[in-house]
């Protein structure tokens, strides 16, 4: 049947691995990060602990496995079973097997980090969170070396890329005047969550170069995406101009897996023979599979397609809405959701920087020592490094307390632990000031920050010039009898 022979797609076998190993790498990353940073966050005695806030759960909320119980041992067993389970399909085994064996260890995956995810809340309220979901179950659909990649998944992959890209485009057009008039990377570079190790020199290009930026940037997220659906050699080009947007976000700052996982999904556009003939050092195609699709692998693919095309409906008018979502979820297994970043650009870099004293009455002249955080603007000397694509949780919660407020729940169990010298919340920053004793106070103060001209940076040695605004937090110490 001519619609049996359209279905498979054997032209897209190296796409399909990349797609496969790569989400996969994605995933190892995330339990990973989860594992060293999740029970100092959300642990038993976490800034917000998850035992307490499984007691108001609701049996209609998000579906998780720690529903019914959770423990820091338990957690850990998770994300070891995800590391697993992710290291194994990066090493390509379970794809040697029947279609099902893929399937399980993806939805596996799936299922696992959901369970971190919906109990995570503002540490895990990130768009690439349910992104990562969404690619781990369109993903386990794509089959094994056994079988072709299935058409209709690919080109669902294909969808979710169209509705990372132009959905962030459309968002900067509908968000704030600086994308629509050119100047948003006048700002972006160094008001960015966590910059990176080029960053300040990105910054300090010229400006007609920030605005070609922004023009190049509305080309990849509001053209280029509708060219993903084209006949191919010209998806290839479309997939081949996202991935190149998106090498640039990965030199210029640190967005976790977000642009990571762009690059990779893109490939779902990638066929072999335009690889080959732009590559052409890439080894030969595989062995062909085995006999054809077999009829029940072809009713599961079937299947997938047809729930996620019709879960596609709420996404798709959201995209068509003057009042578009941004990073929004319409189903509670985080399927075929709807993305986007940046609608506006913040123009001043404002940083909240947490100082200690052991003096038993502090004033201005007491000895105050500032805390490193590993990602975030500390030090005005030091050089960011590249972290992405982990995803350092604390260091992008503190970006957003002055554009929200200080006075966060979490942030004052930050502080307590501080005054604690509590050991598991001490591994999450880069620099303790005292050694592991804990200080008598703590203050929080708030900085701007501005990258150093290269004058500047000539004559002091400074990457960031800061000038303190004002003490949102003053001294605060443990009572003590």
């Amino acid at each position: 049947m001519d619609w049996l022979a359209w279905f498979d797609a054997p032209e897209y076998g190296f796409a399909r691995q990349v797609l496969q190993r790569g989400v996969a790498a994605l995933y190892f990353v995330a339990f990973l990060s989860t594992l060293n940073q999740f029970p100092a966050l959300l642990g038993e005695r976490g800034l917000l602990p998850v035992p307490e806030y499984l007691k108001g759960f609701s049996r209609l909320r998000r579906p998780t496995l720690f529903r019914w119980h959770y423990s820091d041992a338990l957690l850990r067993g998770v994300c070891a079973a995800g590391l697993a389970v992710s290291a194994l399909l990066v090493a390509g085994i379970p794809q040697t097997g029947p279609p099902w064996v893929p399937l399980i260890a993806f939805l596996a995956l799936w299922l696992l980090y959901m369970s971190i995810v919906n109990v995570g809340r503002t540490f895990y309220g990130f768009g690439w969170e349910m992104l990562l979901l969404e690619a781990g179950f369109t993903v386990a659909f794509l089959g094994s070396d056994q079988t072709d990649p299935p058409r209709t998944i690919l080109l669902l992959i294909v969808w979710l890329v169209f509705r990372l890209e132009f959905g962030a485009g459309m968002i900067k057009i509908r968000g704030g005047r600086e994308w629509r008039d050119l100047t948003a990377l006048y700002y972006h570079h160094e008001t960015q969550p966590m910059p990176g190790p080029l960053s300040r020199q990105a910054h300090l290009l010229p400006r007609p170069l920030h605005r070609m930026e922004v023009l190049g940037n509305h080309f990849a997220q509001l053209v280029v995406p509708f060219f993903l659906f084209a006949p191919q050699p010209v998806a290839s080009v479309a997939a081949g101009i996202v991935i190149a947007t998106q090498l640039w976000l990965v030199a210029s700052g640190n967005f976790a897996w977000l642009n990571w996982i762009a690059i990779v999904l893109a490939f779902s556009a990638v066929s072999d023979p335009v690889l080959r003939a732009v590559f052409p050092f890439l080894p030969a195609d595989g062995p062909e599979p085995a006999g054809g699709t077999p009829l029940w692998w072809l009713a599961i693919t079937l299947a997938a397609t047809v729930l996620l095309l019709a879960l596609s409906y709420w996404p798709l008018r959201n995209l068509l809405s003057g009042q578009q979502l941004m990073n929004a979820s319409f189903n509670r297994w985080q399927l075929v959701n709807t993305y986007g970043a940046f609608g506006t650009v913040t123009r001043q870099r404002i940083e909240i920087v947490v100082e200690g004293t052991l003096d038993a009455d502090p004033d201005e002249a007491s000895a105050w020592r500032e805390y490193g955080f590993k990602g975030k603007p500390g030090d005005v000397r030091r050089l960011p490094r590249q972290w992405a694509p982990y995803h350092l949780r604390l260091d992008w919660l503190m970006w957003f307390l002055p554009l929200r407020t200080v006075h966060e729940e979490w942030f004052y169990a930050f502080l307590g632990k501080l005054l604690e010298a509590d050991r598991q919340t001490l591994r999450l920053l880069r620099h303790d000031p005292f050694d592991g004793a804990p200080p008598r106070w703590v203050r929080v103060r708030s900085y701007h920050y501005r990258f150093a001209s290269r004058e500047e940076f000539r004559r002091t040695g400074n990457r960031w010039m800061r000038t303190l605004l004002y003490e949102p937090i003053p001294p605060l110490s443990l009572r003590r009898s």
